[in-house]
């Protein structure tokens, strides 16, 4: 099982980025993905998540209104979407998946991929 983050840049503060999961090796539709991210420092937090049907969403509270998540299935991939990007946002995004729950804690005994470094410059 892999999973393959991409997306990651420097931007401006208010600005916009999308990030890209790819996986391969698993049957995607029978799992949850979501992202977390971790700043230097800081203990790594959960961001966002989609439950295996994309029929629920999940998010944390300091990135509703401004990140998306979103997959497409065909393509065994999820996504997310920032805007209104802030410093405190900065941090290596990683995508995780699970089989269990869209919830966080069911995110840390599943698949993890390596992460991808978005920087937000003030």
């Amino acid at each position: 099982v892999q999973l393959q983050a991409s997306g990651g840049g420097l931007v401006e503060t208010g600005g916009s980025l999308r990030l890209s999961c790819a996986t391969s090796g698993l049957s995607f539709r029978l799992y949850n993905t979501g992202w977390f991210r971790q700043a230097p420092g800081k203990e790594r937090e959960f961001v966002a998540a989609i439950s295996r049907s994309g029929s629920r969403t999940v998010y944390a509270d300091s990135v509703k209104g401004r990140f998306t998540i979103s997959r497409d299935v065909d393509k065994s991939a999820v996504y997310l979407q920032m805007n209104s990007l802030k410093p405190e946002d900065a941090a290596v995004y990683y995508c995780a998946a699970n089989r269990v729950g869209a919830e966080r804690h069911w995110f840390e005994s599943g698949y993890w991929g390596h992460g991808t470094l978005v920087t937000v410059s003030s």
